[in-house]
C-alpha cells in the first residue's frame, strides 16, 4: 500500500493536464436493459456531502433513468454489514443492493458469505492491492484523518494529535462517526495513537485508546458525532474527519463561518474505502451497473471532484483524463509526505481493540 499511496500522490501534485474534453463510456447493453427492468437501486450509508455522493447519485439516475432508494446516509460500516445480515430473506426497500465500507469490511463480509463476487469492465486498472481476486471487494477511493476547524471559534487552529488535548479545546474536539462501528472514526482514533509513536495495528488501537480517554478526562471531548451543522452552530468546532469531507463541508458553508482544514503534523494515518454487491441484493443487476458507474471514468472524476482519490487516479492520469482545474483544489503532497497505510491485519487489529474495550476505557457514548 505504501509504494501505491506515494505512486498516486505524486501523480496528484506533480503532473499537470490541460484541461481535457472527455467522452465516458457506457455499460454493456444488457446489463442496462436488465438493470431498468428492476427498476431501481437499494443504497446506504452515501451522506451526499461524502466524496460528492450527491452528484454520483444523481449522475447515474440521469444516466440510466433508474430510482435510487437511500437508507441511511450516516450509517457507518458496521451499520452496513448488519443491514445485509438483518435482511437476507427481505427483498423490500430496507435491503441494501450495494456497501460503501472501510478496507477491513471487506475481507470479513466475503468471508461471512455476504458478498456477490462482480468484475467491472475497468477491472485491471483498478491496483492489485485493493481488489478481492474473486471481485466480491474492490477499492473505490482513499483520503486522510484531518481536522476540520471552525475557525470563528477556535483562534489558534491545532497542528497536531498532542494539541487537541490543551485546556484551550475545552468542549471542542468530535469524531465524525461512533467508533463501535464507523470506520472512519475507528481509523481516527487509531491515527491519534499512532501520532504518539506507537506501531500500527493493535499498538495503536491501544494508545489511541487512552488519547481518547485523555481526552475525555480533560472535558475536550463531545461525543456526538461531528457533521458540517454541529461544526457551523459551534457544538463541535473541532471535527476529526477525512481530508475529503472537511473539504467538502469546507466549500458547502462559503465560509460561513470560515473553516480550516489541517492534515496533522504526525499520525497521518490513510483509508482506502471499498465496494461490494450484497449476496442478497434484491436489485441485482442494477447493483452491476452501479458498480460500473462508479468505475467508469465519469463516477472516478466525480469521486476527485469531492477530494476523494478515486482508486483509478493512475490509469486517469496516464491516459490524460483528469481536467487541470480538478488537481489543482487538492492539497499539496507535502502534507501528505508521512502517510501511512495500515494492512488489512492492523487495520483488524486495531478494529478489534477500539470496537471492544471504547466503552471500558473512554467512556464516552458517541451519538
Amino acid at each position: 500500500m505504501v509504494g501505491y499511496s506515494k505512486r498516486l500522490l505524486a501523480l496528484s501534485t506533480a503532473v499537470l493536464f490541460a484541461s481535457t474534453t472527455i467522452s465516458f463510456a457506457d455499460a454493456p447493453a444488457e446489463l442496462v436493459a436488465a438493470a431498468k427492468k428492476e427498476g431501481s437501486l437499494t443504497t446506504i450509508a452515501l451522506p451526499h456531502d461524502w466524496c460528492a455522493y450527491g452528484d454520483v447519485v444523481a449522475g447515474f439516475k440521469a444516466k440510466y433513468g433508474l430510482e435510487v432508494n437511500e437508507l441511511n446516509p450516516d450509517a457507518g460500516s458496521g451499520d452496513e454489514i448488519e443491514a445485509i445480515k438483518a435482511n437476507k430473506d427481505n427483498k423490500g426497500p430496507q435491503a441494501p443492493d450495494v456497501i460503501d465500507v472501510g478496507f477491513a469490511f471487506g475481507p470479513s463480509a466475503k468471508k461471512d458469505g455476504l458478498t456477490m463476487p462482480y468484475k467491472v469492465s475497468t477491472w485491471d486498472s483498478i491496483p492489485e492491492n485493493v481488489k478481492d481476486a474473486d471481485g466480491h471487494w474492490y477499492g473505490d477511493y482513499y483520503g486522510v484523518l484531518s481536522f476540520q476547524v471552525n475557525t470563528d471559534i477556535v483562534k489558534t487552529v491545532p497542528k497536531d494529535w498532542a494539541d487537541l488535548l490543551k485546556p484551550e479545546y475545552a468542549n471542542s474536539v468530535a469524531l465524525a462517526g461512533d467508533p463501535r462501528a464507523s470506520n472512519q472514526a475507528i481509523l481516527a482514533v487509531a491515527a491519534a495513537g499512532a501520532s504518539t509513536g506507537a506501531k500500527a495495528g493493535a499498538d495503536a488501537g491501544t494508545a489511541g485508546l487512552k488519547y481518547f480517554a485523555d481526552m475525555n478526562k480533560a472535558g475536550n471531548f463531545v461525543p456526538v458525532i461531528g457533521k458540517s451543522g454541529t461544526l457551523a452552530q459551534g457544538a463541535t468546532p473541532i471535527i476529526i474527519n477525512w481530508d475529503y469531507n472537511a473539504l467538502s463541508g469546507r466549500d458547502t458553508l462559503k465560509g460561513n463561518p470560515p473553516v480550516e482544514v489541517v492534515v496533522p503534523a504526525s499520525g497521518v494515518v490513510a483509508g482506502v474505502y471499498v465496494q461490494a454487491i450484497s449476496a442478497f441484493a434484491p436489485h441485482p443487476n442494477a447493483a452491476k451497473l452501479w458498480m460500473e458507474y462508479l468505475y467508469s471514468d465519469e463516477g472516478q472524476l466525480t469521486w476527485l471532484k469531492g477530494y476523494c482519490h478515486p482508486i483509478r487516479f493512475n490509469d486517469l492520469a496516464k491516459n490524460n483524463k483528469i481536467p487541470k482545474e480538478l488537481l489543482d483544489k487538492l492539497p499539496p503532497a507535502a502534507a501528505y509526505e508521512k502517510a501511512i497505510f495500515p494492512t488489512l491485519d492492523e487495520q483488524a487489529a486495531a478494529k478489534e481493540v477500539i470496537t471492544k474495550d471504547w466503552d471500558k476505557v473512554v467512556g464516552a457514548n458517541v451519538k
